[in-house]
């Protein structure tokens, strides 16, 4: 395998191809990739998504790089309904797993009606290729193969490319290398 910045060029490169900014594999399936790479690499990682953003505008290419960071979206999420204190206050009087419940299920997290997916979907349009980040940040209030199974019912015209701190073989996911993941998953491994 490449080492991760020759991955993450090649990524670049692949997401420059109209073909796979048309969204269509074989058969008519909707595009969605993984990108794997070590959990300890997160940090350059956020670095080069954020540079591949800056530099991919409908001005200068013809489509743009949209960046969704779920625990950006969830934190926003929370703020807006005025339930971050209350989260904080159940947390300490409750402990962590009842927050984290409590938060999944005002999310819907487990719906195709997920109020992260429908930020997503509400900003997404045209020409774009759609990075989804910050699964490590907010595991194990919103789990990757939630957002991926649900997100493929609603958001089908544009490719998505999920940036997985962990493994992902083709089939299962490892987040951080560890946590194995028993869900199938029908999504492409963006590079090797």
């Amino acid at each position: 395998m490449a080492v991760l910045s020759e991955r993450l060029d090649m990524a670049e490169q692949k997401i420059k191809e109209p073909s796979f900014r048309q969204n269509t594999r074989l058969g008519n399936e909707v595009g969605y990739y993984i990108f794997d790479y070590p959990a300890e690499e997160e940090l350059y990682v956020r670095e080069r998504v954020e540079m591949i953003r800056k530099r991919y505008t409908k001005n200068s290419v013809g489509f743009e790089v949209g960046v969704f960071d779920l625990y950006e979206i969830m934190n926003s999420i929370l703020e807006r309904k005025g339930y971050m204190r209350k989260c904080y206050d159940m947390e300490k009087k409750r402990g962590f797993q009842k927050v984290s419940t409590a938060v999944a299920n005002l999310m819907r997290v487990n719906s195709t009606e997920s109020l992260i997916i429908d930020y997503i979907k509400e900003r997404v349009g045209g020409k774009q290729v759609i990075f989804v980040t910050g699964i490590g940040k907010c595991y194990p209030i919103i789990r990757s193969h939630t957002v991926l199974n649900n997100m493929q019912h609603v958001i089908d015209s544009v490719p998505v490319v999920m940036f997985y701190p962990g493994k992902y073989d083709g089939q299962e996911l490892v987040l951080f290398g560890k946590i194995k993941d028993d869900n199938y998953y029908r999504a492409f491994k963006l590079v090797e």
